[in-house]
C-alpha cells in the first residue's frame, strides 16, 4: 500500500474495526456485509475518493478477507489510500457506468458470489445515501440463493466509540474549525457579498492551521441571513450583508475526514430584544447541557436538561439537540446513530464524540450555537474555544 494518500492508521487498528464488525456480523446470523456508505468504506479500509456517485462497496463474508469493489478507474486509486491488497480490488468494466439497461451491481453480484455463502442472509446498508433502488435490484437478483437484510446501520454503530486515533483527528478538526469561524466571524461585515465570505471560509477549512492542512466538507457552508435566518440548512447567494440582520452560520473543520461541525450567530447593528434573550438562554442551556453529558446516561437525559432550561423562559425547541460525529462524505456528517433527543436511551458512553446544535428557528428569524465534544470519562471535552454568545457587529 502506498503511504502518499493514507493517514497515519496502525494496520491492528483496521483489524480490530474489521473484527467488531463482524461480530455485530455474528450476532445477526450474517453470512456476508454489503458496505456501500462511503464513510464505513472509509472506517475499514482507509478508502478515500470522490467515486461514491457511482457504485461501490467492500463486501464483507463472515469468513475470509473482506474485497473491494469499484469502477475500473476508481480502483486503481485504492494503492493510494486503502489497506487492501492489490488482489481484494476489484474494478468493473467502464462500459458499466451510467446504462439504462444493465448496472455495476450485476457485475459485483457475479464477481463477489464466491464470497458470500449460499442461502446465507446478506446484510446491506439500507439507508445509505449512495445505494440506489437499482443497486439493490440488481445485487438481489445477482445473489439469487441469499435474502437480502437491512443492518440498520451496523457499521455506523460499531464506530459510535472512537479510538485515541479517531480522537486525535478530532481534535485537531476542532482546530481547523474554530480557525474557520474566526475568520467567518471576522470577516461577514456590511456591504460584503454573502458569496465572498463563503470564500473565505472555504479557504480557511482547506489551509486549516499551521500543523495540520484542513480537507472539504460533508456539507458545505450554510448562513441563513435576515429574515431566512429562521430556517435551517440555507446556503448562501451573492445578496450583500445589511446592517440590521443577524446571519446563523454552520461550518465544519475537518482532517483526514473527521468533523467537528460548528455555529455561531453574528448580528450587524443592534440586536432586537428577543434575539439577545434568546442568545442569553441558549448560552444558559449550552452549559446545562455539556454538564449533563458524561458517560452513562442518556440523550433523553440530556435534552431533559436543556428543556428545562429553555421551559422555564417560554421556549420549545421541537427537534434534537445534537447526534453523533465523525466520519463523513457528503451529503452529511452526521453517523446517523444517537441522537440526544426525547426518548433516546442508549447509554453515553466515554470515546463517543457529539455535535451539540442548539439552533433556535423562530418566525422570520433564528439563533444558532454549537460545539463540537467528545465524551470523557469524567464528563464532556470541547473542540473548540470560542465565545459562546451572540457576535455583535456595531
Amino acid at each position: 500500500m502506498s503511504d502518499v494518500l493514507a493517514q497515519a492508521v496502525e494496520p491492528d487498528e483496521y483489524a480490530g474495526r474489521v473484527r467488531r464488525v463482524r461480530q455485530a456480523m455474528s450476532e445477526r446470523d450474517l453470512g456476508a456485509l454489503v458496505v456501500t456508505d462511503p464513510a464505513n468504506l472509509f472506517y475499514l479500509t482507509g478508502y478515500d475518493a470522490w467515486s461514491f456517485y457511482t457504485p461501490q462497496c467492500l463486501v464483507i463474508p463472515a469468513e475470509g478477507e473482506p474485497h473491494l469493489f469499484a469502477r475500473a478507474m476508481d480502483a486503481a486509486g485504492a494503492a493510494f489510500s486503502c489497506n487492501l491488497r492489490a488482489e481484494q480490488v476489484h474494478g468493473y468494466p467502464e462500459n458499466l457506468v451510467h446504462r439504462p439497461d444493465v448496472h455495476p451491481f450485476d457485475w459485483i453480484a457475479s464477481t463477489a458470489r464466491d464470497l458470500v455463502p449460499t442461502g446465507a442472509e446478506v446484510g446491506i446498508e439500507g439507508d445509505s445515501h449512495f445505494f440506489s433502488a437499482r443497486a439493490y435490484l440488481a445485487l438481489a437478483a445477482g445473489l439469487p440463493q441469499n435474502r437480502l437484510v437491512d443492518t440498520r446501520e451496523l457499521v455506523n454503530w460499531v464506530r459510535l466509540v472512537k479510538s485515541p486515533h479517531e480522537l486525535a483527528q478530532l481534535r485537531v478538526a476542532g482546530s481547523i474549525a474554530a480557525t474557520a469561524m474566526r475568520i467567518a466571524l471576522d470577516q461577514l461585515e456590511p456591504g460584503r457579498r454573502q458569496c465572498d465570505l463563503v470564500a473565505e471560509i472555504l479557504a480557511a477549512q482547506a489551509i486549516g492551521t499551521p500543523e495540520h492542512g484542513g480537507d472539504y466538507p460533508a456539507i458545505v457552508p450554510m448562513l441563513p441571513t435576515g429574515d431566512a435566518a429562521g430556517t435551517p440548512h440555507l446556503t448562501w447567494t451573492d445578496r450583500p450583508f445589511r446592517v440590521g440582520e443577524a446571519t446563523t452560520i454552520e461550518l465544519a473543520g475537518v482532517f483526514g475526514r473527521y468533523h467537528a461541525p460548528l455555529a455561531r450567530t453574528m448580528m450587524l447593528g443592534d440586536p432586537p430584544r428577543r434575539l439577545a434573550e434568546v442568545a442569553k438562554v441558549v448560552a444558559e442551556g449550552m452549559q446545562v447541557t455539556l454538564t449533563a453529558i458524561r458517560p452513562g446516561v442518556t440523550g433523553h437525559t440530556v435534552h431533559a436538561a436543556f428543556n428545562d432550561v429553555i421551559a422555564a423562559h417560554g421556549l420549545v425547541k421541537e427537534s434534537r439537540i445534537g447526534y453523533s460525529i465523525g466520519i463523513g462524505y457528503p451529503p452529511d456528517w452526521g453517523e446517523r446513530t444517537v441522537s440526544l433527543r426525547a426518548g433516546e436511551h442508549t447509554l453515553l458512553a466515554a470515546g463517543m464524540a457529539f455535535h451539540v446544535i442548539l439552533g433556535m428557528w423562530m418566525d422570520g428569524w433564528g439563533y444558532e450555537l454549537s460545539e463540537p465534544v467528545l465524551v470523557t470519562p469524567t464528563g464532556v471535552e470541547r473542540l473548540t474555544d470560542l465565545p459562546q454568545e451572540l457576535t455583535i457587529r456595531r
